[in-house]
C-alpha cells in the first residue's frame, strides 16, 4: 500500500537517498538526500549533518554539467537544498566503475598491479548490484545472458555497448572538468536507467563524491572524496568534521565546474554578402558548441588594406580568436590572413558546380610560409574551430566529445533497427 504525502508517493529509499514519484508531475521523481554516510555497502554508517544538501548540491551541477555537454540524463532540475527532479527510470542494477589510476579494490582483484598505473585507454568494469553478496563483479557474458527487460526494453548487445561507450565518454568530461582545478579524478562509479516513456538509456542515479575517487595534483594524499571516511580506524567527531569539509571544498569547487576557463570566438570573413548564407550556416553551428561567432565582409582582392585593418582590430583585443575565410571564385582572402597573422585561419569556399573543381584550386595549393586549413562543410568549419579552442575550454571539448558519443549512439540503433526489420 503506497502513501500519499505531499503529492507524492515513496517508491524507493535507500541507505543515502529516498525516491518519491510526483503526482503533479507524470513521468518525474523526486530524488531526496539523506544525511547519512556510509561504506562497505553501509557496515559502516554515520549521520553526518549538511551531507544530504552538499551531496545535492554536487550532483545537480555535475548533471548539469554533462547536459549541457549533451549527454543524456535523467536530471530535470534541482527542487530544494536537498533534492532534485528527475524523469523516471526504471534502473539497471549494474554499477559502472571506470578507471583511469588502479588504486583501491583493483589492486586486491589483480596482485602485481601497484597503485598508480595509468589505465589508457580506459579500465572498465561492473558490478552486480546485490548487497547480500557485496555487488559482485560481473562480466559483459553475464551482464547479457541475465537478459534484463526494463520499462519495455530489453537489455541485449547494443544497450550494453551504449552504456560502456557512454562510461567512458561521461568519465572523460569529468576528468577533462576536474583538471581545470588541478584535480585527478581517479575513478567513478555510474548506473544507467530506462526512461519509462522515452523507453531510452539514460544515465540516472546520482553523481556526487561518494561516486568518485579524486586527488588534487594527482597526490592520494590530498584526497577529498568518501575513501577518507571508508579509511578512518575511529570515527570520532572530529573525524566527522574533517570529511564534512571535504565534501564542501568539493561541492564549491564543482560549482567551478561549469564556468569556461577561456572565452574565445570565430570571426568569418566573407568575399561579398552572396556568401551570407554559406556563413550563417557557420555562426549557427559555432553556436552549437557555445562559441561567439562574428561575420564581416571584406575582399583582399579589392581591399586588401581594410582586411588587413580588420584582422589587426581582432589581433588587438586579446580574445583568442579564429578565422574562418568564405570567398568563392579565387580565394585571396584565406592565403592573404595567414600570410599575416599567427592566428588560425580556414578556408571553407562556397563551391559551385560549374567552376567549383578549378576555384578550389585557391584555397589548397598555398605559397610556402602558409599554414591555413581548407574544410568545405560550413558544419565541419565550425567543428574544427571549436577543436581548437577545446584544448584550452572543457567546456567546448565536452561538447565535441557528448557528439562523438551520440553520432556512436545512433549508429548503433540504426543498425539495430535495421536487422529487426531484415528479420
Amino acid at each position: 500500500i503506497r502513501t500519499l504525502t505531499e503529492n507524492r508517493y515513496k517508491l524507493n529509499e535507500g541507505k543515502t537517498k529516498q525516491i518519491f514519484e510526483l503526482v503533479d508531475e507524470p513521468g518525474h521523481v523526486l530524488v531526496q538526500s539523506k544525511d547519512q554516510i556510509t561504506a562497505g555497502n553501509a557496515v559502516r554508517k554515520d549521520q553526518m549533518e549538511g551531507k544530504a544538501a552538499i551531496a545535492n548540491r554536487t550532483t545537480s551541477c555535475v548533471f548539469k554539467l554533462l547536459q549541457e555537454a549533451g549527454i543524456k540524463t535523467a536530471f530535470v532540475r534541482q527542487q530544494s537544498e536537498t533534492a532534485f527532479v528527475a524523469a523516471h527510470c526504471e534502473m539497471i542494477p549494474i554499477e559502472w566503475v571506470c578507471r583511469r589510476v588502479a588504486t583501491g579494490s583493483f589492486l586486491k582483484r589483480n596482485p602485481g598491479v601497484k597503485e598508480g598505473y595509468r589505465f589508457s585507454p580506459l579500465k572498465m568494469e561492473m558490478f552486480f548490484k546485490d548487497d547480500a553478496n557485496n555487488d559482485p563483479q560481473w562480466s559483459e557474458e553475464q551482464l547479457l545472458e541475465t537478459k534484463f527487460s526494463l520499462a519495455g526494453l530489453n537489455i541485449g548487445r547494443c544497450e550494453v555497448d551504449i552504456m560502456n561507450r557512454s562510461t567512458v565518454a561521461i568519465f572523460e568530461v569529468l576528468e577533462r572538468a576536474w583538471a581545470t582545478q588541478n584535480c585527478t579524478l581517479v575513478d567513478m562509479k555510474i548506473e544507467f536507467g530506462v526512461n519509462v516513456h522515452t523507453k531510452e538509456i539514460v544515465l540516472a542515479d546520482v553523481i556526487d563524491n561518494d561516486s568518485w575517487r579524486l586527488w588534487p595534483a594527482g597526490d592520494r594524499s590530498q584526497q577529498k572524496d568518501k575513501q577518507v571516511y571508508r579509511d578512518l580506524k575511529e570515527v570520532t567527531t572530529e573525524a566527522m568534521q574533517m570529511v564534512k569539509k571535504n565534501f564542501e571544498w568539493v561541492s564549491e569547487r564543482v560549482k567551478l565546474l561549469l564556468e569556461p576557463k577561456a572565452c574565445g570566438r570565430v570571426v568569418v570573413l566573407m568575399g561579398s554578402t552572396s556568401d551570407l548564407a554559406h556563413c550563417e550556416k557557420i555562426r549557427k553551428a559555432c553556436g552549437s558548441y557555445g562559441i561567439h561567432c562574428v561575420l564581416r565582409v571584406t575582399s583582399a582582392h579589392k581591399g586588401p588594406d581594410e582586411t588587413l585593418r580588420i584582422k589587426a582590430e581582432y589581433e588587438g583585443d586579446g580574445v583568442p580568436t579564429v578565422f574562418v575565410a568564405v570567398a568563392g571564385r579565387s580565394n585571396g582572402l584565406g592565403p592573404v590572413m595567414s600570410g599575416n597573422t599567427a592566428y588560425p585561419v580556414i578556408n571553407c569556399p562556397p563551391i559551385t558546380p560549374d567552376w567549383g573543381a578549378q576555384d578550389i584550386w585557391s584555397s589548397l595549393r598555398m605559397p610556402s610560409g602558409l599554414g591555413c586549413s581548407t574544410v568545405l562543410s560550413p558544419d565541419a568549419a565550425a567543428q574544427f574551430a571549436a577543436q581548437i579552442f577545446g584544448l584550452s575550454d572543457h567546456l567546448v571539448w565536452s561538447k565535441l566529445r557528448a557528439s562523438m558519443l551520440n553520432t556512436w549512439v545512433s549508429l548503433k540503433q540504426a543498425d539495430k533497427k535495421l536487422q529487426a526489420c531484415s528479420l
